[in-house]
């Protein structure tokens, strides 16, 4: 069923809700994503859980008037949903730039009992400020934003295993965006330092990531007081759309561990 939360700037938050169960869970995307990039994990667990798939503002079917885009507005969008579904218990799933969110929300959102990390935050100690992301992506996004999705972004978003078809899926969505709409989009992530964050966050966090960047599970540790992680091999970025079998299998048993 498909509905809309109000966020706190008075955006309609778009979500789709099926599943049920005593725990929810809140799949949240990544950049340039939407709503249907999980899409078999709902039909994979909405048997034993309530199953929220969303889009943050600026994506899919929410709202993209906001004005000034923050970490603490898709923090915000994700309370909205929370608040709006009837659980009891959540536990919220965030890919890739959304992972910094899901951290920021679960300190807003008093019925989260978990984090789930997909793909993203490998590495806490290793951050960029906006000033280096504007010298190393947004320049080229600028210039040539379908040269840079379909030349450059490929290098660090697929792995040679990486199916045709989920390549041309992306960079096709990618593509529906203009550059300084992309932009805008993504440069919350550089404004805000999420260490700080990380140390506040009191629910267990767990990790899936691809081995095509090493996790820093010790230095993770230092902010995060309760981190571990688990490996998919040879998927890029996007397991959940590479490897839907094997991801699911490895969500289901992280979520087991995690109620």
């Amino acid at each position: 069923m498909e509905k809309y939360a109000i966020s706190s700037d008075g955006q309609k938050i778009h979500y789709k809700e099926s599943g049920s169960g005593n725990t929810a869970i809140i799949l949240i995307h990544g950049w340039l994503g939407n709503a249907e990039w999980w899409a078999d994990q709902q039909k994979y667990f909405a048997s034993s859980y309530q199953v929220i798939q969303m889009d943050l503002a600026g994506h899919g079917k929410s709202d993209s008037s906001r004005e000034d885009w923050t970490s603490s507005g898709y923090a915000d969008d994700i309370k909205a949903v929370a608040n709006a579904i009837d659980s009891s218990e959540i536990i919220l799933v965030g890919h890739s730039m959304s992972g910094a969110y899901v951290l920021e929300a679960s300190l807003k959102i008093s019925k989260v009992k978990a984090v789930v990390l997909i793909d993203t935050l490998q590495n806490l100690e290793q951050s960029f400020t906006e000033e280096q992301a504007e010298q190393m992506q947004f320049t080229q996004y600028r210039s040539d934003f379908k040269n840079a999705v379909e030349n450059i972004l490929p290098q660090y978003l697929f792995v040679e295993k990486t199916p045709e078809d989920i390549k041309t899926r992306v960079q096709h969505e990618f593509l529906h965006n203009e550059s300084e709409r992309a932009i805008n989009l993504l440069k919350p992530l550089y404004k805000t330092d999420f260490k700080e964050i990380a140390k506040q966050v009191p629910v267990p966090v767990i990790a899936i990531n691809s081995d095509t960047y090493p996790t820093n599970l010790e230095g993770n540790r230092k902010y995060l007081k309760n981190y571990d992680y688990i490996t998919i091999t040879e998927t890029g970025h996007y397991p959940m759309l590479e490897k839907p079998e094997e991801f699911n299998i490895i969500l289901d048993g992280v979520l087991k561990k995690l109620i």
